[in-house]
């Protein structure tokens, strides 16, 4: 199966929680997907509020034929900017993550050592209104290796699911 291929069957698994977005995507992604939660707390009255939480993620899915390492930093960058722009932080921002999914046919073994490395992260005023992560995973398909950064482990553990269900 190509990158394509395994990208079109992974994306309907996202639709339940996450708003999937497959045209006019940031090129040279493949899709998005967002999700985004709002969650206030009352003391018996409207009136009396309590807290005020906003969270969001934005994942950007990519199928590549050949990845290099320059090309994975470029995808990376290129989300975490478009992911941030929308970013408002205040007292009821709790987090806003970037999420970057990419399927490649052939991944440099480079790429799949350096992945782990790549980091972005970000808080608003010392942590008080709220904080930005990066997360990423690499999925080789000719040698079937999943990697990912620290933050993106559980995607991680998703995306390992997913393959084998696939009989991948």
């Amino acid at each position: 199966m190509t990158s394509s291929e395994v990208l079109e069957k992974l994306l309907p698994s996202y639709k339940e929680y996450y708003d999937l977005i497959t045209e006019n995507v940031l090129p040279p992604f493949k899709a998005e997907a967002k999700f985004v939660s709002h969650v206030e707390q009352y003391f018996l009255v409207h009136a009396a509020k309590l807290s005020d939480i906003d969270s969001s993620e934005h994942i950007y899915f990519a199928a590549e034929e050949n990845l290099s390492f320059e090309k994975l930093n470029e995808l990376s960058k290129l989300a975490w900017e478009d992911g941030l722009k929308d970013v408002v932080p205040y007292y009821g921002h709790r987090n806003s993550d970037v999420s970057v999914i990419v399927f490649a046919d052939n991944a440099d073994e480079e790429v799949l050592k350096k992945c782990k490395k790549i980091k972005y992260s970000k808080s608003y005023k010392f942590m008080l209104h709220g904080w930005s992560s990066f997360k990423l995973v690499v999925v080789d398909l000719k040698s079937l290796k999943i990697v990912s950064n620290q933050q993106g482990a559980e995607t991680k553990d998703f995306i390992k699911k997913f393959l084998k269900k696939c009989s991948l």
